[in-house]
């Protein structure tokens, strides 16, 4: 047994001499398409990080602005149930003269300012306020008026969140292919100085690491997602 050993060893080692320049070559090409690939990965997801902080930043941009329209129509309402809760105090006044006048001036107003919305918010404050005279409601803090007016900020701002979120993802993808193609860019200058030296020693140890350190690069970028071109 020992003796095939020792015979499989040396053919092992002469297979290598004879062929190693090829295998080499081999390494190095296959080193360098890996390269070019990872390189071309991480320049998708740099693309993609812009892409999509460009987007985020556009939402957030709008959210803000619907949220300032929705203030400015809360503010606007909030007002305007002053008014209206003023002219219904006048409704109720004794003389028949000035109560007219005011539902008049109630009608008009409601009619032309008050809002589907902010309306269906007076009638559920009125039924509650009728319900329950010992606690005042008002209409501007209710919950379906306030989402009609800032729901879609909500939304927006989310999905402007959820953009930026990916673009930050994105970027980290990318940093860890660019230190993947680092690292490849170290294996093929070892693999390079393994197909130049005579010494075949010295051959085997420069390839044998610079394979070792494109393992690692692998193993790296194989971690990552693959990002479609479109």
């Amino acid at each position: 047994m020992s003796s095939d050993a020792t015979t499989e060893a040396p053919q092992g080692l002469s297979f290598l001499r004879k062929n190693m320049e090829v295998i080499i070559a081999i390494l190095l090409g296959v080193v360098s398409i890996a390269t070019a690939y990872v390189s071309f990965q991480s320049s998708l997801y740099g693309g993609n990080q812009a892409q999509s902080y460009s987007v985020g930043n556009n939402l957030s941009t709008e959210a803000e602005s619907m949220y300032l329209e929705g203030n400015q129509q809360y503010v606007q309402d909030s007002q305007l149930w002053q008014t209206l809760t003023e002219l219904r105090l006048d409704i109720a006044n004794p003389d028949p003269a000035i109560a007219e006048a005011a539902q008049d001036k109630y009608d008009t107003i409601y009619f032309q300012s008050v809002s589907e919305d902010f309306g269906g918010a007076i009638e559920r404050a009125d039924a509650e306020n009728e319900a329950n005279p010992d606690f005042y409601v008002d209409p501007s803090d209710d919950e379906e008026y306030q989402e009609s007016l800032f729901s879609t900020y909500g939304e927006t701002k989310e999905e402007s969140e959820k953009t930026i979120k990916d673009g930050d993802q994105a970027g980290v993808y990318s940093d860890k292919l660019t230190l993947s193609t680092v690292i490849m860019a170290v294996s093929l200058f070892l693999l390079g100085i393994a197909a130049v030296v005579s010494v075949f020693r010295i051959k085997l140890i420069m390839g044998a690491i610079g394979v070792g350190i494109f393992i690692v690069a692998v193993i790296i970028a194989a971690a990552i997602p693959y990002s479609p071109m479109f």
